[in-house]
Formats: C-alpha cells, sequence, structure tokens
C-alpha cells in the first residue's frame, strides 16, 4: 500500500491535487503510473470530489530553477502547460524555498515565477510567465494552409464566427461573441467535434468563447482539451488577452482584466528584443486543503485531510465576480 501526501489546489477554481514526486518517493514513478492515477483520484464521482488534474513537482533539470511541473489531466493525457496550476506549484516551491521569484522548468520552456500584489483580500497571488507564444499552425498542431490563423471565418467550424490559433505552449482556438452566442451550444458542439476526428486539429485543441465587457475587461469560458468545460484555463485566459490586445491594437504592457466561472485574473504582455511575446498571468494560487491517501490497486482511501482558511477570502471575491457578470450580460 502506498501513502501520498498532496494539497488539493486552485487557481481560478481550475483544481489540481499537488503532488511532490521527491517527497512521496515517485521519483522513479513512470509515465504511465502518473497517468493511471490522474484518472483514478481526478473523478468527480469519487470520494474526493476529482480534479481538472494532477501537478507532479520534481526536482529540475537544470540547476538553474527551482523545480519541475508536469501536468497530467483528469483523462490521463499530458498537458504542456497549465497557466492556472503553475501559479500553485510557483507558490508552493517559492514558499518551500524562501523565495520571492525564480524559475520553474516546465515540459517547453523554464518559465519566471514570482509573488505579486493580492488580487483580492487575503488572497495569495502570483505572476507567472506563458510562453513561448506561437502562430505557426505547424506548432499546435493545425492543418492549415496559411502561415497563421488569425481573426479568420472558417466555414467548418461557424458560418459567422471569426477565429485566431496560437499555441502558448497548448493549442488554443479563440472567437470572439456576444452574449446570444455564448449562450448557445455552439461552443460545445464545436469543442466536441475538433477534440475528437477532425482534419484541422489532430490532437485537439482548447477551444475559447470570449466576450469583451469593457474597454480592458474580457470574460473567457474554455472548454480544455482533455478535460471538458473549466472554471477556467490560465493559458487560455492569457492567449485569449493577447487576441484581444492584437484585434485592437492595444499597448501590450496594459493590464487586461479577465474574468470567468471561477473567478478573475489579469494578464499583460511584452515584446522582448529579439521581437518574441511574453505574458504575464497573475492570480491567487489557493490551498484548500492538505491531505494524505492510502492507495492500493483496488481502492483510495483518504487517511488525513486538514483544510486551511483560504478559501472563504477567494469565495468571497468569486460572489463579487458573479455579480458582476451578470450585470455586464
Amino acid at each position: 500500500m502506498a501513502h501520498i501526501n498532496f494539497i488539493k489546489v486552485h487557481g481560478s477554481q481550475n483544481d489540481f491535487f499537488l503532488i511532490d514526486e521527491t517527497k512521496n518517493s515517485l521519483s522513479k514513478w513512470k509515465d504511465a503510473d502518473r497517468a493511471e492515477l490522474a484518472v483514478r483520484i481526478c473523478n468527480r464521482d469519487e470520494m474526493l470530489g476529482g480534479a481538472d488534474g494532477i501537478l507532479f513537482v520534481s526536482e529540475s533539470s537544470n540547476k538553474a530553477s527551482i523545480g519541475r511541473m508536469r501536468v497530467f489531466n483528469s483523462d490521463g493525457s499530458e498537458a504542456s502547460m497549465c497557466g492556472n496550476g503553475l501559479r500553485t506549484v510557483a507558490r508552493y516551491l517559492l514558499e518551500r524555498e524562501g523565495l520571492k521569484e525564480a524559475t520553474v522548468e516546465t515540459m517547453k520552456a523554464t518559465l519566471h515565477v514570482s509573488k505579486a500584489e493580492e488580487i483580492g483580500a487575503g488572497i495569495p497571488t502570483y505572476q507567472v510567465e506563458i510562453s513561448p507564444v506561437l502562430f505557426d499552425p505547424a506548432t499546435l498542431p493545425l492543418n492549415w494552409p496559411e502561415s497563421k490563423l488569425f481573426n479568420e471565418q472558417v466555414a467548418a467550424f461557424d458560418p459567422e464566427l471569426r477565429f485566431s490559433a496560437v499555441a502558448v505552449p497548448n493549442p488554443h482556438l479563440i472567437t470572439f461573441v456576444d452574449q446570444v452566442t455564448l449562450d448557445s451550444d455552439k461552443q460545445a458542439k464545436l469543442s466536441t467535434y475538433l477534440n475528437g476526428d477532425n482534419p484541422y486539429f489532430t490532437d485537439g485543441v482548447n477551444v475559447s468563447f470570449v466576450k469583451e465587457l469593457a474597454e480592458d475587461t474580457i470574460y473567457v469560458r474554455t472548454f480544455e482539451r482533455g478535460v471538458g468545460f473549466t472554471n477556467a484555463c490560465g493559458t487560455a485566459m492569457s492567449a485569449s488577452s493577447l487576441m484581444k490586445k492584437l484585434l485592437h491594437d492595444d499597448k501590450l504592457e496594459t493590464p487586461v482584466h479577465v474574468y470567468n466561472n471561477g473567478g478573475r485574473v489579469k494578464v499583460t504582455a511584452a515584446k522582448d528584443k529579439d521581437g518574441a511575446l511574453h505574458l504575464q498571468l497573475i492570480g491567487n494560487a489557493t490551498f484548500v486543503y492538505y491531505g494524505t491517501l492510502a492507495i492500493t490497486a483496488d481502492s483510495i482511501n483518504l487517511l488525513e485531510q486538514k483544510h486551511t482558511d483560504e478559501q472563504a477570502n477567494y469565495q468571497a471575491m468569486v460572489a463579487e465576480v458573479q455579480d458582476y457578470l451578470q450585470k455586464n450580460k
């Protein structure tokens, strides 16, 4: 029987089990073991209430970073990046090391993370880098004849909406819509199609419908590849904010306030000296409870559970968010 200590965490209520591989002696696990555990404990019908995935934290392969993050979705697939998850991993590692900023290794990039000003009263808040930002269809991958898909109509997707695609590095398909479209079943149908057998996104794609609420404020709802509809997706909110800036030729550095079903975040952007785009995602990193699991081949039992008091502060902000969204329908 294996005992695994974990923390139930969330970023914008995109929730995960955070597991330190070193402390739990899991470093020699195979990826099949990680995938199997994700499927077993992330099931919403199971005793733990499920989650969107597991964040596996381990030692970095480069000495410059304080750790490495791997993300396994609830269906057992591995995501190349998770912005909401990275905030919670950043908090865990920075607090462990007694630092305010550092870098964390992810599948495709080593990213800067730091403690940030609270986004709401009593809400631990962290800023994480989202990069690289890539428009080449091959990076998504997307079968598309042009150098990029940017604000174009695609009849196979929808006869009226305009779509843009970007990898950050997770693949995202983004369209800006009105409330009537949000209330329709278009997003569910399109997302199901593009995450099944289709000739466009052969590995699936995160699909976001975005509504502009004010000059620098948007609402984002995302169907996340490997998960389905989630309260929020960090890379989707980052990519959607960038698309808003590019479509309106906004100043990159001006923060975009992003509302979602799980709360709100802020996103800024900048270009480096080589012209490459970098995004910064700023939002909560909430630790809900600490727990210990006893796992056998046939059963999972929760041996210990110790709640924090952080969720109450976060829910107070969520109530404000829901009130704002209701008034702006």
